[in-house]
This record gives structure tokens, C-alpha cells and sequence, in this order.
């Protein structure tokens, strides 16, 4: 059974998954990995080819195949755009929320390049663009919420683990 990282880019997903799989003794998996291994190209590279649908379709390919696996599995950030993913992810594991301010987002990207920045002239701004568009998304596919403002990766791991069933 998958525990899903789900939230915005830049509140630590990718970081916290190897940390919280270490604790509870499970692999780690990251949808945007998969993608770009499945693919041979990097998320940039399928942006400029095939734009934000095409990248869409592969990270949903990689839900498909995660909601099987047992462990903990890191989503990229619109993961929750599409409702059949929200549902196999409801329906094979536990869906966990990492939340933070558009500020916090920004400061943890610092200049990281991500395709849905590509442009910004102010990157806080266009953070709380996309959160206030996906927050129903995310919290209705949430089953846990876990606010990461001021947290460090490892503090973020004891926070989902003390919220997890036991």
C-alpha cells in the first residue's frame, strides 16, 4: 500500500519520500523519476516537446504503475489535476498533503528551474496562482494534511508519521 506525497513544487516531496521510506522500512518512489526513465528525457525536454498535456499523460502512466507498489511514492505537483489519478491513489494507499506558503515555495526553489516557472517575473505570485487553482484538488484527495512552513525534511518525516493510523 502507497503512502502519497501530494502538494505543490517546492514543498519537499521528493525530499521527504527517501526519508520517510527510510523510517518505515519501504522503498521510495518518485513519479517525475519514472517519468523521465520511462521516457529517456528529462520533465524539461517532454515540456518543450510535448507541453504540459503530454507530461500530464506520462505522470499518469507512473501513478498507474506506483499505485501497485508498495511504499512511499513522491507526485509531481499537478498530479492531482486529473481525477483518475486522484482515485488510484485514494483507492491503493493513503494520500498525505505537504503544504506550505507561496513564500516558502519560492524561497525552497530559490532559481530552480521549473517548467511552470519559465517566465515568472514574480515567482510568489504565480506559486499562489497555482496553489489557489489546486487546493480543492489536494484537499480533496488528501486524507492526512501536513503544513511544512519552517520544517526541515526530517521534521516534515516525524509530523507525517505522527499523523499517520497506527
Amino acid at each position: 500500500m502507497p503512502l502519497w506525497l501530494i502538494g505543490m513544487l517546492g514543498v519537499g516531496k521528493s525530499a521527504v519520500a527517501p526519508r520517510l521510506a527510510e523510517a518505515l522500512g519501504v522503498e521510495s518512489h518518485d513519479t517525475d523519476e519514472w517519468v523521465e526513465r520511462h521516457s529517456g528525457r528529462s520533465i524539461a525536454r517532454i515540456f518543450a516537446e510535448e507541453g504540459e498535456a503530454g507530461f500530464r499523460r506520462l505522470e499518469s502512466e507512473a501513478v498507474a504503475e506506483l499505485a501497485s507498489a508498495a511504499g512511499v511514492v513522491a507526485t509531481g505537483g499537478g498530479a492531482v489535476t486529473s481525477p483518475d489519478n486522484v482515485t488510484r491513489m485514494k483507492g491503493s494507499g493513503v494520500v498525505i498533503w505537504l503544504r506550505a506558503s507561496p513564500a516558502t515555495l519560492a524561497a525552497r526553489l530559490g532559481v530552480a528551474d521549473r517548467p511552470l516557472l519559465d517566465g515568472a517575473k514574480d515567482r510568489v505570485a504565480t506559486l499562489h496562482g497555482l496553489l489557489e487553482a489546486r487546493e480543492d484538488s489536494y484537499a480533496g484527495a488528501a486524507d492526512l494534511r501536513v503544513e511544512t512552513d519552517g520544517l526541515s525534511p526530517a521534521q516534515v518525516v516525524a509530523e507525517v508519521q505522527r499523523k499517520l493510523p497506527s
